[in-house]
């Protein structure tokens, strides 16, 4: 199980942070004034942070840029947007985006044959790489049958405490963070990166291969028996004020100058 991040010796070293947004940086929905002076406070003693999202490159291509990050990774690591820059670089290569939106489609509406109830997300409309609908009341047995479905008709599949993805198979937050670390930011090596997240779809943020040190706010605990991959520390705060949390342990454990 995950250590309290107060007994962590690693975040001395961090010079870079890879949060999740909807219910890691969020407070019940919504961005606070504490989210705001985490940021600002981290960028001002030269920590960068990442948002790494499901949200659609049509949201993130604004929250990078009216952020205080070093940018945004959107649909759950298939674009990168860097801070300033509305232009997005694709992580998963889409050689035709109308064919594939139209395949993505198809499936869908394979799923709301057998599950009615599903909604296509609002956001949707804004999407590149993949398709979301609203993950409502769906129970766990429900989404594991969802997700055999979309692996079924060649996609992968996984959800969040908001929506559920169908999506290319593969393409995931982890596979989308290492590539943009290794193009834009090799200065950081992995040890020096701290990932956080909340629900299934941070999960790969969570793979000690790749990230050893890693922090779930609270909440993620409500999913740890869904999990493979659990995170290394876990906050006392759920949501946004874990966040605050663990930004404020990061600070105090830089080594004065």
């Amino acid at each position: 199980m995950p250590r309290h991040i107060s007994n962590s010796h690693d975040l001395k070293n961090i010079g870079l942070v890879a949060t999740d947004m909807d219910g890691t940086l969020t407070q019940e929905g919504k961005f606070t004034s504490s989210l705001l002076t985490a940021l600002e406070n981290l960028a001002a003693a030269g920590i960068k942070v990442l948002i790494v999202t499901g949200r659609s490159a049509g949201w993130v291509s604004g929250i990078s840029s009216l952020m205080p990050v070093a940018g945004a990774l959107a649909e759950n690591g298939g674009l990168f947007y860097s801070s300033g820059n509305l232009e997005s670089v694709a992580l998963t290569p889409i050689p035709d985006v109308t064919n594939h939106r139209r395949h993505l489609a198809t499936t869908f509406a394979k799923l709301q044959r057998q599950f009615p109830q599903i909604q296509e997300s609002d956001d949707n409309r804004f999407r590149v790489t993949d398709w979301t609908f609203d993950v409502a009341a769906l129970t766990l047995d429900e989404l594991q049958y969802l997700s055999s479905l979309c692996q079924n008709e060649g996609w992968g599949f996984t959800y969040s405490n908001v929506q559920c993805h169908i999506k290319p198979q593969g393409q995931d937050k982890s596979g989308g963070l290492l590539q943009v670390l290794h193009k834009y930011f090799p200065e950081y090596s992995l040890d020096q990166v701290v990932t956080v997240g909340d629900s299934p779809n941070d999960e790969s943020l969570f793979d000690s291969r790749y990230f050893p040190v890693s922090v779930g706010v609270a909440n993620v605990m409500k999913y740890a028996n869904e999990l493979q991959y659990l995170p290394t520390y876990v906050t006392t705060s759920a949501e946004g004020e874990g966040f605050f949390e663990l930004s404020n342990y990061i600070l105090q454990s830089k080594p004065k100058s």
